[in-house]
């Protein structure tokens, strides 16, 4: 049986003078504390992102509803806060353009620890600009990003890749039911 690692700590409230929590490397009042306090607007989609797992951390519900697209254009209405999550990290994995200009994707690992270890919520999500501001609108895939293999599908007519010499349509391909 392996041996379990010891998680990290769960996160303290931002603070002033603190490196921010969303791995940016900047001081969370030259980050993320700028966009929580409603002084200005995410820049990208990432920085919304980013932004939004420091207000997880922060427990800032308002500034989650306010950035979220299907919530931000209703009053905000608080809610206790039941099952805090102790966030441990966060990890930005890519930032992708989407098909339009006002669309973006950001695919990131969110840490978060329990009594059981460390676990991560691995998210691709959407963003949309509206009016000029950034709103998280939904994830499109949880979990992890799905295998791409490196090595390109041989064509049919191309030597079978078990080396038997024969074209791959008249062996593997062939024993697979591929036409």
């Amino acid at each position: 049986m392996g041996r379990m690692t010891q998680p990290q700590p769960a996160l303290p409230p931002p603070q002033l003078g603190q490196p921010c929590f969303c791995g940016s490397s900047r001081l969370f009042e030259q980050c993320c504390e700028p966009l929580l306090a409603g002084r200005r607007a995410a820049a990208t989609a990432e920085e919304l992102m980013r932004s939004r797992f420091t207000a997880h951390v922060a427990n800032d519900q308002a500034y989650l509803h306010r950035t979220h697209r299907p919530t931000a254009h209703l009053p905000y209405v608080a809610e206790p806060d039941l099952n805090p999550i102790s966030w441990t990290r966060l990890v930005v994995h890519a930032h992708e353009p989407g098909p339009r200009p006002d669309m973006a994707y950001v695919d990131f690992s969110a840490f978060f620890a329990d009594e059981e270890g460390e676990h991560a919520v691995q998210e691709k999500s959407e963003f949309h600009r509206v009016d000029g501001r950034w709103l998280y609108s939904h994830a499109v895939r949880t979990g992890p990003a799905p295998f791409k293999s490196a090595t390109p599908k041989p064509g049919r007519n191309d030597p079978c890749p078990c080396g038997s010499g024969k074209k791959y349509k008249h062996c593997c391909l062939a024993k697979t039911g591929g036409t």
